[in-house]
């Protein structure tokens, strides 16, 4: 049960946190993706403005020398790239217009012309184009901004290209993206501890409560739940208290009911008892009025062991039921019960084997009549739930300091889903055979009040093994 518990609070704790922690890291993953984007957009936005005005500016201040020569205009951006002072976060190139690389802030060989789509564009449409993508002959990702040069006649002569790498843009954005995923890590931390902050103030409650409903559910009625809450655990606390004082108080009336009813049936069933005896010592009784008393006698004993069985049950159900203990002969109690059973079966066509062994047995401290009753009560069942069976088998033996019971039948045998609820009270399950219900019950109990255990199972080969043991141990 315990198990079951705790898996049921492990399964609501799981569904809260994925419900809640769950929940929460989505929305902050959207909201990390979110910053992270806007942020991206944002910087790369700022560096394609700050290059875009870099390039204007910069053809700006070259329009002054577009009125000399080619070699002297030439001249002058090669000097202007050597003394570039960004040169640390930007590369400066000059591309004339056959698309040859004539300067570059990083040498005046710095490599091939670029082939980036950016400078033909450039050049058709006469104004500043950017670009951002991979570097065709590196690789490299990078951000471009190409700015056509126009000489006085309205001829481009060539292109001024500011180029840079993204690697450091990325590098912020991802530092950035971290910095967010640590503050989520932080907010999902705090709703974690808070959430299971929250969880124990409601499992511990329900655990309790799941505890003393199994209490009650398993007779303890009158069982009450102790809380402090004033909300909804509070009041289903309330509800299963005010259940269990219902249950106890009509368990009570009952008990009391049957006592009652068990004292008075006992006199009327002793004088009928009295008088069939009686009448059958008649010798001048015909045959059938024999016959008939014969069953009146039979029918007043079985009600009147009915009749005890309600009177053991409510004592059982009381706590007044006492044992009165002595050392036995378990061997001799349980052979004398068989050989008295086993005469009145033959009158029902039932045969009663008692498997005979030689083992020594010794004496137990036990009380002999309560056994005496165990064992007329589950022979009585295997005659009547084994009949047609037509064989019950007994033996008694000694095995690791226990008096061993087993008493077998050749019956159809339990139905398997019933085998854990035979020893329940007023369990009758889909047997058609008459009964109370209630002295398997009452065997149970008795047998647990000696230490031991009473089983039942379904036998090798048909019918129902009942296995009673009973320790050595004084009580």
């Amino acid at each position: 049960m315990k198990t079951n518990t705790a898996r049921k609070s492990g399964s609501l704790r799981r569904r809260w946190l994925i419900n809640t922690a769950g929940v929460v890291f989505l929305l902050g993953l959207v909201c990390v993706l979110a910053v992270t984007a806007t942020f991206a957009a944002y910087y790369y936005a700022y560096m394609q403005s700050d290059m875009e005005d870099r390039a204007e500016t910069t053809t700006e201040f070259f329009a002054n020398y577009l009125d000399q020569n080619y070699n002297a205009f030439y001249q002058s951006c090669i000097t202007y790239a050597q003394t570039f002072e960004d040169r640390n976060i930007l590369e400066l190139q000059f591309i004339n217009n056959r698309g040859d690389l004539v300067a570059s802030s990083y040498g005046p060989w710095a490599g091939q012309a670029p082939s980036t789509p950016e400078i033909r564009e450039a050049v058709s449409k006469r104004g500043a184009i950017p670009f951002v993508g991979k570097d065709p002959s590196t690789g490299e990702r990078i951000m471009a901004v190409s700015c056509p040069m126009i000489y006085s006649n309205g001829e481009v002569i060539g292109v001024l290209r500011y180029v840079t790498s993204t690697r450091l843009a990325d590098q912020q954005i991802i530092y950035v993206a971290s910095i967010c995923m640590m503050v989520l890590m932080m907010v999902l931390l705090v709703v974690l501890l808070s959430s299971r902050y929250y969880i124990r103030s409601i499992m511990i409650p329900v655990a309790e409560i799941t505890e003393k409903a199994k209490r009650i559910a398993g007779g303890s009625y009158g069982v009450q739940i102790q809380t402090k809450y004033q909300d909804e655990i509070g009041a289903l606390a309330d509800t299963i208290n005010e259940m269990s004082s219902k249950i106890a108080q009509n368990e009570k009336m009952q008990a009391e009911f049957i006592s009652q009813l068990s004292h008075e049936l006992r006199t009327p069933l002793t004088v009928i008892n009295g008088w069939s005896e009686t009448l059958l010592a008649d010798e001048n009784m015909d045959a059938d009025t024999r016959q008939g008393m014969k069953i009146i006698s039979s029918e007043a004993e079985r009600l009147t062991e009915m009749v005890m069985d309600l009177l053991d049950f409510t004592r059982m159900q009381d706590g007044r039921m006492t044992l009165s203990v002595e050392p036995t002969d378990i061997r001799g109690e349980f052979e004398d019960t068989v050989y008295m059973y086993g005469s009145r079966l033959k009158q029902d066509g039932i045969a009663l084997h008692y498997l005979e062994n030689d083992e020594d047995i010794p004496e137990i401290i036990c009380d002999p009549k309560r056994l005496r009753q165990v064992f007329l009560n589950i022979l009585d069942n295997a005659a009547k739930h084994g009949r047609d069976g037509k064989r019950i088998e007994a033996s008694i033996s000694w095995e690791d300091e226990e008096a061993v019971v087993r008493i077998r039948d050749f019956g159809p045998g339990i139905p398997e889903d019933e085998i854990p609820l035979v020893k329940k009270k007023f369990y009758k399950g889909s047997s058609k055979a008459r009964g109370t219900g209630i002295g398997l019950a009452v065997c149970d109990e008795i047998v647990e009040m000696h230490g031991g255990t009473l089983t039942l199972e379904n036998a090798e080969g048909g019918g129902t093994l009942v296995t009673i043991r009973i320790p050595s141990a004084e009580l």
